[in-house]
């Protein structure tokens, strides 16, 4: 059983009979969230560019409980393909209970080196990408169903060379408190975490951490377990009192003098 797995045995099971699409689920936090959800009874859509890996992690979050996992090639920054991935859904599983937006795209170039197709591709993922779930979700999600984004530290204290990065991140704060407000009276949650440095590709394969110009504590470095937990609890009725929330989950990182 992976760590995941075994975090989620120790709760009680608060998924069991809702269905979960987890976006950019084939790796890192997305792949941990989708074995969380799906440990704790939770039936989940793993969408993903690489539907090959998205059919592996299925796999994966099967071992770990899930009562059905199904990959679903999906490009977010696509409305299109976002509508077929949600029509999908419904159609597999009859209902659509959480939506996590956690896909991502991140470049590194100077401000006087970024061209308007740099800001498209990154804001097409990290803030389109989002809207057009949760507008799909509006739509179809059940009430007492939630949304949780996955935006970013960035959104509140950046480092060089990632603009657009640092900009869609903090939009998609500023679109969750929008959509909390939107979602209440349709009986929706719509709430944000925050991660700082998480062990991830994405960390490892930072050109800025590569270089040394950002600096990262070994001891503020978390799991994607770590994650997963505080987005199982967002989604969950345990925080049925949290709406428009922007958790920052970054272990104690920025409190730093």
């Amino acid at each position: 059983m992976s760590d995941v797995a075994q975090t989620a045995a120790r709760a009680p099971s608060r998924f069991t009979g809702k269905t979960v699409i987890v976006t950019g689920a084939a790796s890192g936090i997305g792949l941990a969230t989708a074995r969380h959800f799906g440990s704790e009874g939770a039936r989940v859509v793993l969408a993903d560019l690489d539907l090959d890996r998205a059919g592996q992690a299925a796999e994966a979050v099967k071992t770990d409980g899930a009562p059905d996992a199904w990959p679903v090639r999906c490009d977010v920054s696509d409305e299109g393909q976002v509508r077929a991935c949600v029509a999908g859904t419904l159609g597999r599983f009859g209902g659509l209970d959480v939506i996590v937006n956690n896909a991502g795209l991140m470049t590194f170039k100077p401000i006087l080196e970024l061209e308007a197709e740099d800001w498209r591709r990154v804001l097409g993922v990290d803030l389109l990408g989002a809207f057009f779930f949760v507008r799909e979700g509006f739509e179809h999600m059940r009430p007492g169903g939630s949304i949780v984004n996955v935006s970013s530290i960035h959104a509140v204290e950046t480092s060089p060379l990632v603009a657009p990065y640092a900009a869609a991140k903090a939009a998609l704060v500023s679109l969750t408190r929008s959509a909390a407000l939107e979602g209440k009276a349709r009986g929706l949650r719509v709430n944000a975490v925050l991660p700082g440095a998480i062990e991830t590709p994405m960390l490892r394969e930072n050109p800025n951490v590569k270089s040394g110009v950002e600096v990262i504590d070994p001891n503020f470095v978390g799991q994607p377990a770590d994650l997963a937990a505080a987005i199982a609890f967002l989604a969950s009725d345990d925080a049925r009192f949290v709406q428009g929330a922007a958790l920052v989950v970054d272990g104690g990182r920025l409190d730093r003098l």
